[in-house]
């Protein structure tokens, strides 16, 4: 018996090495994920029953008291001979990963091949390996919500095909008393330590999968990250050199390419003598990959269609990228040999090709939202109120006659007024000074036209800080100040404009003496627009979202009752230079 184990142990070691190649097949992880169909089974179960006859192969042949050893071969035995078959432990991975179908297969192409191969029971030998394929499967079965069954699991369940092999031994040959004697032990602990060496085999390799994904992932999530600023780029061969260069900084690859359907906009990396410059360079399976909007892999020299006969790939992943559902660039992973794509390099290329495209969207979908926004609020605070103006030209029109060198001047306020709102729609930003001339405009026509109800103050510094604000930010807080706060105020009405430094801010702050917001109003003013009876209507609104969509959510408003009586509303923008998003009116 302890030659028997030895020599069993022996064989099921090289059976192990079989079984660990088997693994490395890329069909195998459709068995470990249980991406089952009827033709995927079918080969499994023919792999499978290929690898039961690899053991039965291995096994060893028993001659009355004699062991004898076959070197791998196994060939047709004589009647008194016994087959110790090694089959068992294939046929029952083939049903614990498999389930019912690929384990019944599996087990009757190797039971077949032992039935041909004769011997002392042979009908045994041939019946227990689909029986053990279909227990195993149905036992999967319990054990459906683990990916792979635990060594220890499958340890005990391991033990029973062979006490299922030496009763069935025992019904179809009544006088095989000794060989299972000889044998039964032996194969149970063989059989059994096996199978929880091939599980924990497999699990290893599952893991091995799931760590190279994850680092996929985490690798196309950070490339996809740091590839932003490349894709901000207005200009197409500027973005395509900033993504080839990471690209190509980031993974292992011999060259990477950077197309639209016309053109190579970049190439790094080897090749770049002709790739570059060259037309030919742009083979047909890249326009394949741009129509379907699939990626397309060239695994020959011929398929890169190159032309130069030095040319180092002979391999080629090509990534359609999508914008608005159009393809808007290619890019093509080269390989020097086709064996270089592995599928982690496939997931990492398809993983990629989704981000890249997912934020050239969510970009472009920004950029639309932010345009579409910043036009609206331009074009209604461009719109002048016809109310004002035809106010204004009243009262220019009764200045002629009592004071003209006063008429001139509000005429000459309201020309840079009127000017200055017109123009709104082509800036973003402009100057601060601007800005103040505006609302300096503005005072003068509004406290001529009520020289004994108001009286409007203006604090500034002497030296007004180089920043930009958006356009009509400060009038129409004062004009909200006016209409709003004072409008039951029959005189003494007051308003401040404050524009003072602090730290490296600058703070804007306007406020009046008049009735103030309803509390209950205070927090809703800015957030959402209101109704022309509630204080203020959609001019505070409009302005925090300008500030807040253009320098920032520290730029946003603050509205509040003074204690003394009125409002105060304030904002503060950094003095630190500020890029230019529009031209000084």
């Amino acid at each position: 018996m302890k030659e028997m184990t030895i020599l069993l142990f022996e064989r099921l070691g090289l059976l192990l090495v079989i079984a660990f190649v088997l693994t490395r097949l890329p069909g195998f992880k459709s068995l470990l994920y249980r991406e089952f169909n009827l033709k995927l089974s079918l080969v499994h179960a023919g792999v499978f029953g290929l690898f039961g006859m690899a053991g039965t192969m291995a096994g060893i042949v028993i001659d009355g008291e004699t062991i004898g050893q076959f070197s791998f071969v196994i060939g047709a035995v004589e009647k008194h001979q016994f087959i110790v078959s090694l089959s068992l432990v294939a046929i029952v991975i083939a049903g614990l990963l498999g389930g019912p179908l690929v384990g019944t297969g599996a087990g009757i192409v190797a039971g077949v091949h032992l039935m041909i191969l004769g011997g002392v029971g042979s009908i045994a030998n041939g019946l227990v390996n689909p029986l053990t394929g279909l227990l195993a499967g149905w036992t999967a079965r319990f054990f459906s919500q683990e990916r792979v069954i635990p060594p220890f699991k499958a340890l005990f369940i391991g033990v029973f095909p062979p006490i299922l092999h030496m009763h069935l031994l025992l019904i179809f040959y009544p006088d095989s008393n000794e060989i299972v004697d000889r044998i039964g032990l032996p194969l149970v602990l063989s059989n059994s330590l096996a199978i929880a060496i091939f599980t924990a085999m497999i699990g290893i390799v599952l893991k091995e999968q799931e760590n190279e994904a994850a680092m996929a992932t985490r690798r196309a999530l950070t490339i996809a990250e740091e590839a932003l600023p490349f894709l901000k780029e207005h200009h197409s061969k500027e973005m395509a050199a900033g993504l080839s260069s990471l690209l190509m900084k980031r993974l292992k690859l011999a060259a990477v390419s950077v197309t639209n359907k016309q053109e190579v906009l970049a190439h790094t990396g080897m090749g770049d003598d002709h790739h570059q410059t060259e037309q030919s360079v742009f083979p047909s399976l890249a326009y394949e990959a741009m129509e379907s909007k699939e990626m397309k892999i060239a695994t020959t020299r011929s398929q890169i269609e190159c032309k130069h006969k030095n040319c180092p790939f002979e391999a080629a992943i090509m990534i359609p990228i999508t914008e608005a559902n159009e393809v808007l660039l290619l890019i093509i992973f080269y390989f020097r040999k086709a064996h270089h794509i592995r599928p982690v390099e496939l997931v990492l290329a398809q993983g990629l090709g989704q981000l890249i495209s997912n934020q050239l969207n969510i970009l472009t979908a920004e950029a639309l939202k932010f345009h579409i926004r910043d036009a609206e609020l331009r074009n209604l605070q461009a719109q002048i109120n016809p109310h004002f103006l035809f106010n204004t030209l009243h009262l220019i029109a009764t200045l002629f006659r009592e004071d003209p060198k006063k008429a001139r001047h509000i005429t000459v306020q309201l020309a840079h007024y009127m000017r200055f709102n017109l123009k709104l729609v082509s800036n973003s930003l402009v100057p601060l000074e601007k800005e103040c001339d505006h609302v300096n405009a503005y005072m003068e026509i509004i406290q001529a036209r009520f020289p004994n109800q108001l009286k409007i103050t203006f604090h500034a510094p002497e030296t007004i800080p180089d920043v930009y604000i958006p356009p009509s930010t400060i009038q129409p807080l004062v004009e909200n100040c006016i209409q709003h706060g004072l409008r039951n105020s029959a005189s003494g009405g007051k308003v401040e404009v404050i524009i003072q430094k602090q730290d490296d801010h600058l703070q804007v702050i306007v406020r009046d003496n008049g009735s103030g917001f309803p509390r209950e109003l205070l927090k809703q003013v800015t957030n959402k627009p209101l109704t022309e009876h509630q204080n203020g209507g959609t001019g505070l609104y409009n302005v925090n979202q300008r500030l807040i969509s253009l320098l920032g959510e520290d730029a946003k408003l603050h509205v509040d009752n003074r204690p003394a009586g009125g409002s105060e509303v304030f904002f503060q923008i950094p003095i630190e230079v500020q890029t230019k998003r529009g031209v000084a009116l």
